[in-house]
């Protein structure tokens, strides 16, 4: 694990809590865009597009502001997870959003270790 200070970490926390909970609702969304009927389709799958270009935003902006590289792991797979939205294969797009999420939990679980050791958790 790379050595965090506490300032990174409480921020590497906070980010990657909230990705980890933004990309959770893209997934399940993702998930039900399949059920959908074709012009139902359209129309959700470019909210999702949308919302998931904001996470991708926002996990960019985690990465600016520590400097962390699970957060780059995030945001590639959540640009593979896009193409493939774009591409209408919302099912292979949940697959990669997963793997957004395992990366933004990552980044959580290192900054809660150096937190837990300075006892603010």
């Amino acid at each position: 694990m790379v050595s965090m200070d506490l300032p990174t970490a409480v921020k590497s926390y906070q980010f990657g809590e909230r990705a980890k909970s933004e990309l959770i609702i893209a997934s399940q969304l993702c998930m039900a865009l399949s059920g959908f009927s074709g012009q139902e389709r359209a129309g959700g799958r470019r909210m999702l597009l949308m919302l998931m270009e904001s996470v991708r935003s926002e996990l960019q902006f985690a990465h600016n502001s520590t400097n962390q590289q699970d957060f780059v792991r995030a945001i590639n797979a959540l640009n593979e997870a896009i193409s493939l939205l774009e591409s209408n294969q919302p099912d292979q797009a949940s697959e990669k959003i997963a793997a957004a999420i395992s990366a933004s939990t990552t980044s959580a679980q290192q900054a809660w270790q150096v937190l837990a050791e300075h006892g603010l958790l």
